[in-house]
């Protein structure tokens, strides 16, 4: 059975509180020369926490922004207007725990003829024990990996983000659009990925759900390293794609937790996490700064660059996670031959 580096949701948010205190070497060169005027960039998760943060500051930035949301629509669109001072600013519904939603999602894109210079694939959940979605996959799974691989596939298959690789219609030097997946610095020390189990539904409860929180974060992040080797050939990176760890968020990320823990860790997120907004700041570098043109499989721990887990670099790693992903996403999806990108 899998499992992750915390005992349970405490040990993990004292944690956070100690990665805040260390002293960490700086990559932020972010100005406001940065812009992204005329860039399409598309945030999920967008309507509260980070994910809104991202999207106030990118819309600030001159973006051209969508925002995939569950919910808040149009509220969230309206604030975010309001702060940044953009009328380019648009939503569209999406729920990463029905494909039916997310394959709906995609279709409207298409539709619009949406080409997208950025990806920031932020949403995420946190549940305190295992719950199905209507697929018979455990939701954290689905939300937290699947939907994104089959986004993935989905937006390069069609080129609705452009790439050459995949669809035929990349951009040209200085204009290579970028991927940049939240993630969390508690993947490192999870354990290797159970190709027997992956993808097959059991219970848990809150002490197994921290566990399970990173290991997907594992999961994703080997994810994003095959990607990421996938879309860059003899040295040219046709899309980039990067990993953050934002570090402790004070954001409704907890709104699942027992109530027993709720109110402690409120408390502690309204104490000692960062906001939002100063957390989003990495994800700004990473879509906006000049300095990350072409750069590809790169991770950043808030704005420290470091190593993930050794176990996300192992390149037969990421070939299995590929084939077992497309394995699962065949069993409860028919649609997904016509997307499944080609196998490498």
């Amino acid at each position: 059975m899998s499992h992750g580096r915390f005992k349970n949701p405490v040990e993990a948010t004292l944690t956070g509180i100690k990665d805040l205190f260390r002293r960490q070497p700086l990559a932020d060169h972010l100005s406001e020369r940065d812009r992204l005027d005329g860039k399409t960039c598309l945030v999920t998760g967008a309507s509260s926490g980070l994910g809104f943060a991202v999207a106030v500051d990118l819309a600030r930035r001159g973006a051209n922004l969508i925002m995939a949301c569950r919910s808040g629509i149009p509220e969230a669109g309206e604030r975010v207007k309001q702060l940044s001072g953009s009328s380019q600013v648009d939503m569209i519904h999406v729920d990463l725990t029905d494909l039916d939603s997310v394959h709906a999602f995609c279709e409207e894109l298409k539709t619009r003829g949406v080409e997208l210079d950025v990806l920031v694939s932020n949403a995420g959940v946190a549940p305190p024990r295992a719950r199905p979605t209507r697929h018979g996959l455990d939701e954290i799974f689905q939300v937290n990996y699947l939907a994104k691989f089959i986004l993935a596939n989905r937006l390069l298959s069609e080129g609705i983000l452009p790439n050459a690789t995949f669809a035929g219609n990349g951009r040209p030097a200085g204009r290579t659009p970028r991927i940049i997946y939240i993630s969390s610095d508690s993947h490192q020390g999870a354990s290797a990925i159970d190709y027997e189990e992956f993808g097959v539904y059991y219970d848990y409860g809150v002490r197994k759900s921290i566990n399970m929180y990173s290991y997907y974060k594992l999961v994703l992040n080997t994810f994003a390293t095959e990607l990421a080797r996938r879309l860059q050939s003899e040295g040219q990176v046709d899309v980039s794609v990067n990993v953050m760890c934002p570090g402790p968020v004070n954001s409704n990320i907890a709104r699942d937790a027992p109530p027993v823990l709720k109110g402690f860790m409120k408390l502690i997120f309204s104490v000692f996490f960062r906001s939002p907004e100063k957390a989003a700041r990495p994800v700004s570098y990473l879509t906006a700064s000049s300095e990350m043109e072409g750069l590809t499989n790169d991770y950043l721990h808030m704005f420290n660059r470091k190593r993930m887990d050794e176990k996300v670099y192992l390149p037969e790693e990421g070939k299995k996670l590929w084939a077992a992903s497309a394995a699962v996403w065949r069993r409860v999806d028919p649609r997904a031959g016509t997307y499944l990108l080609s196998a490498d």
